[in-house]
This record gives structure tokens, C-alpha cells and sequence, in this order.
């Protein structure tokens, strides 16, 4: 084979291998359907790491072992970008994994930024676990963006246990939300950054708690057009009106992540095993 052949060869292997996207649940399918939504004619791969949630109560060496550890079955699995959909993981590990991954990585990170530009009354909240508020990362945005506004940083531990149960308007987690959210309104933040991929499933019930006027910020949008920005650059696009893969797999119960992820999807799905060797593609 010529090297011209032979990088054909790559080339096409490359277009017609999935996006993999993986967080420390199932958060991180709001980050997978708006990227299934701006790219859908490309196959995907989501691990939701489940039966290890929630990361932003683990150590960093935890973290960082996982997000290794599940960047490896993705590349195994043969993924031709991978997207870190997981604030805590990129806070802590996200500077490691791109040391030494061979395909480009797209990570999330707090919209403060934006926020900060958006709020009119100049008081911006951070919904965020307590890993992620702590972090270095966080530390920068707000010393970088919060100059002109009042940052607050809101802790909410439980809420990713809610949301990895699908219990996304029950009465315990309106209370935890009410809780987190009622002193915040009443310190004058009219603008929300929600700092976990989870988050954006009670997005609903924030709204009934924050009223009409809130801004609810969710960065699924700007990671979605970075991947759309990356598979463009590198040209392993998939041309579009071609039948498509979503395969989901779980750390946890594989009935059990079924369910939830059936719920938080929108339709049924069959949920794989993540404890084997490799994912392996399909033919």
C-alpha cells in the first residue's frame, strides 16, 4: 500500500468512527442529546460511570483514575474525538487526559464567562458540585470574569443523586432545590449557571423556583459546537442522511441504568455493561 493509500485508508476510518462521550453518570446525556442534535448523522458512544457517582464527592486520584480508565475503553472502542461531559472530571483530570490522548478532547467547563455578560441585577450564581467549585478552574473564571459582578459559588450536594434516580420533580428534590436556590433569589441573582451536566434535567423545576425572569445557563450548546468545530477541522465530519449508532453503557445495574437512561433519553434504550474488557465497535 502507497502512503497515499494508506492515509486514505485512516482518513476513512476516522470519518466513520463515533464521537465518545462519557461523565460520572448520567448528567451527561443533556451534553449527548445536544450533540446528537447538532450532528446527527454521527454514531455515538455514551459511558455514564454510575455505579462511581458522584465524582464531585471523590478524591482527585479517584477522578483522575476513572477518567483514564473510561478514556481508554472509548479509545479501544475506536472513538475518533472524545467529550469530557462532566464538570468535576474536567476540573481535576482534564489537563492529564490531554497530555497523552491521541484524539482531540472536548471538555466542559462553568458558563461564567457568559453569565457574567448576561446579568442585569450583577449577582450570578454557580450551581456546581463541591469538587467543582473548589477547583483551580473555577477559581480563574471568577477571577477573570467576576471583576464587575457578584459571583456566588452554591454547593449542591444530593441533587446528582436525584437525577441518577430520574426523581427530577419529587418533593425531596424541590426542597434540596429550594433550599439552594431561595437564598440566592433573595441576594439578588437573576442569572444561573448550571455547573453539572445534571443539572439541566430539573431545569423545569429551577424555573418554577427562580420565576420567569431568571437566565438558566447550560453549556451543552457551546461543547456541542465545539465538537462540530473539531470534526470539521480535522475533516471527519460524517455526511449527513446516513443511518446513525447511540450505544449507551453503564458502570451500575445494567436494568436499572436501562431505566433511568430510558426516562432521561426520552425513549427506551438498551443499556451495555461497562465492566468487560473493551467496548467493542460494530461491524
Amino acid at each position: 500500500m502507497t502512503k497515499r493509500s494508506a492515509a486514505a485508508g485512516l482518513s476513512d476510518a476516522n470519518l466513520n468512527a463515533p464521537i465518545g462521550v462519557f461523565d460520572s453518570g448520567v448528567g451527561g446525556l443533556s451534553v449527548l442529546r445536544e450533540i446528537h442534535s447538532q450532528l446527527p448523522e454521527e454514531d455515538l458512544i455514551y459511558v455514564a460511570d454510575s455505579g462511581n457517582a458522584p465524582y464531585g464527592e471523590r478524591d482527585a486520584g479517584f477522578i483522575e483514575q476513572r477518567t483514564e480508565t473510561i478514556a481508554r475503553l472509548l479509545l479501544n472502542a475506536g472513538v475518533k474525538a472524545i467529550v469530557v461531559a462532566c464538570n468535576t472530571a474536567t476540573v481535576v483530570a482534564i489537563g492529564k487526559l490531554r497530555s497523552w490522548c491521541p484524539v482531540p478532547v472536548v471538555a466542559i467547563e462553568p458558563a461564567i464567562k457568559p453569565a457574567a455578560q448576561t446579568t442585569k441585577s450583577g449577582v450570578i450564581a454557580v450551581l456546581a458540585t463541591r469538587q467543582t467549585l473548589a477547583s483551580p478552574n473555577v477559581a480563574r473564571l471568577c477571577a477573570a470574569y467576576g471583576n464587575a459582578v457578584d459571583i456566588r459559588l452554591q454547593a449542591c450536594p444530593r441533587l446528582v443523586e436525584q437525577v441518577e434516580k430520574a426523581e427530577l420533580e419529587s418533593t425531596k428534590t424541590r426542597a434540596l432545590l429550594e433550599g439552594y436556590l431561595l437564598p440566592l433569589l433573595a441576594a439578588g441573582a437573576d442569572t444561573f449557571v448550571l455547573g453539572c451536566t445534571h443539572y439541566p434535567f430539573l431545569t423545569g423545576l429551577i424555573r418554577e423556583i427562580t420565576g420567569s425572569h431568571a437566565v438558566i445557563i447550560d453549556p451543552a450548546t457551546a461543547v456541542a459546537k465545539e465538537v462540530v468545530r473539531r470534526l470539521a477541522d480535522n475533516r471527519v465530519r460524517q455526511p449527513p442522511q446516513r443511518p446513525v449508532s447511540i450505544r449507551f453503557f453503564s458502570s451500575a445495574d445494567s436494568t436499572g441504568a436501562s431505566a433511568v437512561i430510558s426516562a432521561l433519553w426520552g425513549y427506551s434504550v438498551t443499556v451495555e455493561p461497562l465492566n468487560q474488557p473493551a467496548l467493542k465497535c460494530r461491524p
